[in-house]
């Protein structure tokens, strides 16, 4: 059980990945409009805290100058010196600034809300983008990519990006609007001491910068390898009867411990480097801090400031170092983001099925003429699945494709259904060629039952109404007695109401084929494929299934994949396919008599038997 992991991929720039982000948020851009208008004012409000107290300061030593100097110099009494005080300009300005932090605190807690709105949609809308996506997307991407890192792109990248996108926001556009706001005051207060303040962005910057190129290495790979390590749990989870069949616990163990080591590792490494950028910016503000303050004291004695003054500055520069140090705090956290948001505009960005062409052709009233006319096929390049396959079959004909593992079988109803497309030659329907029609239409046009039988959880009647919604009742238990299943879903508690879980883990491997066939029955297609769809019953159940076929393809082109031969006996045409080449072609009998490849085949199987 080897699977391949995505974690060690080559790390890409972060500047595509950042624009195709803002252009996401763009459709929001009115509510972060209003929210960045939101958070100046709060700013606003916020920055004029400090100097509204160094006033107050101000005020009340202007008060105890004053009462020293009308005392002859001589300091009076403290209750003089209280009783001196203007305290109802002190009382004014405090209103004031009570006033001013509790509208700073609303307008930021209605910042908060909006950006939480932005957050939510933004998950909802990429969401719904890549179920979408999926839609769009050729079976080729699924056959060569794992389930459990999709899964982990729709949930963990998701909501990875969309957690962090609402904090991001808020503290970034609090931190921007912050500094400038601080700024001015303090230019306000003192132009040389602004300009020392400013002395620590830079150095933060570069550091916070080199850190985050770092830091960005490891997130991107612990993003890719939990991907990789949801692929690993959704394989081994649904695959445990085979483990345990074939006591290779151990091995799945020791393979799962190494994509969680490497998980853990690259985690600490990314933590490590963005958690760097906290207390070297932290050093770079403190040293800044002290600096401010030893000039600014030294200015206050001299004259040149009022103690209020520096006050108001220090409050400032202490203030004006929180932003750095929070921007360096969130680095870690819009680091993962962006590492979450890169796989999800890959997964995006992924090529979709060619558009069905503008003026499609439409087969009115499908007779069933199939047509392959020297059809090539190969699912990567330099590589041949199908080569030169001609063959026409007629309406109405029951043909079987029988041959060894990889003759290229399942490829031909891949094509038939166009999964796929032929890189030379074409498929035609009734003189149309399916290139020429949308791929829904084709479809349309058939049904399947294949070989790993597929039911979603909800109740058997709407499992059985999956192909054709507006199908009664009755049409549902007509096909179930014609697949002689009626009596089994009636046998169950609460019959064709009874639910079906999940993993349709209440019902037998071979109830689920009969449901399916029933399923195709009940859409009633104009053609039937069928993948070894008797593969999972026993042989008198077979036999039933047989007479049911016999109904339903009757009048109608049909498809019939088989390794039992005994299945295909009454086939109208059987092709015998090897290398993605025709090797035999004609009815049972026929075949037989030729004592070629096919009489080997069947020999082989029944040879016991005679």
């Amino acid at each position: 059980m080897s699977r391949s992991m995505a974690g060690g991929a080559k790390p890409k720039k972060m500047g595509k990945t950042i624009k195709q982000f803002l252009a996401v948020l763009s459709r929001w851009r009115f509510q972060i409009l209003a929210a960045l208008i939101l958070s100046i004012t709060s700013t606003i409000c916020g920055v004029f805290g400090p100097k509204i107290l160094g006033d107050m300061t101000n005020v009340a030593v202007e008060s105890f100058q004053g009462a020293v100097i009308g005392n002859d110099g001589h300091v009076p009494p403290s209750d003089v010196l209280v009783a001196a005080i203007d305290w109802g300009k002190i009382g004014n300005l405090a209103l004031i600034l009570i006033g001013l932090y509790l509208a700073s605190a609303a307008l930021s807690y209605i910042e908060g809300v909006i950006f939480a709105r932005v957050s939510a949609h933004y998950a909802q809308k990429t969401r719904e983008e890549i179920i979408e996506k999926i839609a769009r997307l050729p079976i080729a991407y699924f056959d060569r990519n794992q389930i459990g890192d999709t899964i982990s792109r729709i949930n963990n990248d998701v909501d990875m990006v969309s957690n962090t996108l609402a904090n991001m926001l808020t503290q970034m556009m609090s931190a921007v609007t912050t500094l400038v706001g601080i700024f001015i005051m303090m230019t306000t207060i003192s132009v040389s001491l602004s300009m020392l303040a400013l002395i620590v962005i830079p150095l933060s910057l570069v550091f916070v910068a080199m850190t985050a190129k770092k830091a960005q290495k490891y997130f991107r790979t612990q993003q890719r390898t939990l991907g990789a390590l949801n692929s690993i749990i959704e394989e081994d989870f649904s695959g445990q009867t085979l483990i345990k069949v074939n006591t290779h616990e151990p091995q799945v163990i020791q393979e799962f411990m190494g994509a969680n080591q490497k998980l853990c590792e690259s985690s600490w490494r990314a933590q490590f480097f963005s958690a760097l950028a906290f207390p070297i910016t932290n050093i770079f503000t403190n040293l800044n801090y002290v600096i401010i303050c030893v000039v600014g004291g030294g200015m206050a004695i001299d004259g040149k400031l009022l103690i209020g003054s520096v006050q108001a500055f220090i409050q400032y520069v202490s203030q004006f170092n929180r932003p750095i140090t929070e921007v360096s705090q969130i680095s870690s956290n819009l680091q993962q983001a962006l590492a979450a948001a890169e796989r999800i505009f890959e997964f995006l960005d992924e090529p979709e099925e060619a558009p069905d062409p503008v003026d499609a052709l439409m087969v009115p009233k499908v007779r069933g003429e199939v047509e392959f006319n020297h059809v090539d096929f190969g699912y990567h390049k330099n590589e041949t699945t199908i080569q030169d396959f001609s063959i026409k079959i007629e309406p109405g004909m029951e043909v079987a494709i029988v041959g060894p593992t990889g003759a290229g079988k399942t490829t031909m109803i891949n094509l038939l259904m166009r999964f796929y497309d032929p890189t030379a030659g074409y498929i035609a329907i009734d003189g149309v060629p399916t290139r020429e029609m949308r791929r829904a239409d084709v479809r349309k046009m058939f049904g399947m039952v294949l070989q790993d039988t597929w039911l979603f959880s909800g109740t058997i009647e709407e499992n059985l109404k999956y192909g054709n919604s507006k199908a009664t009742f009755e049409d549902i238990v007509k096909a179930a007695k014609a697949c002689h299943v009626h009596h089994f879903i009636e046998s169950l508690p609460k019959g064709y109401k009874t639910e079906i879980t999940e993993d349709s883990d209440n019902i037998s491997a071979g109830e689920k084929q009969l449901l399916t066939i029933v399923r195709a029955m009940v859409a009633n297609p104009p053609m039937m494929i069928l993948d070894e769809a008797t593969s999972n019953v026993d042989t008198r159940t077979e036999q039933l299934i047989q007479e049911a076929f016999q109904k339903l393809t009757k009048g109608r082109t049909s498809f019939i994949i088989a390794h039992r031969l005994s299945t295909i006996r009454n086939a109208d045409l059987i092709i015998v396919m090897k290398e993605g080449k025709i090797m035999e072609q004609g009815k049972h009998e026929e075949l037989l008599e030729k004592k070629g490849f096919y009489a080997e085949l069947y020999n082989s199987q029944f040879a016991k038997g005679k």
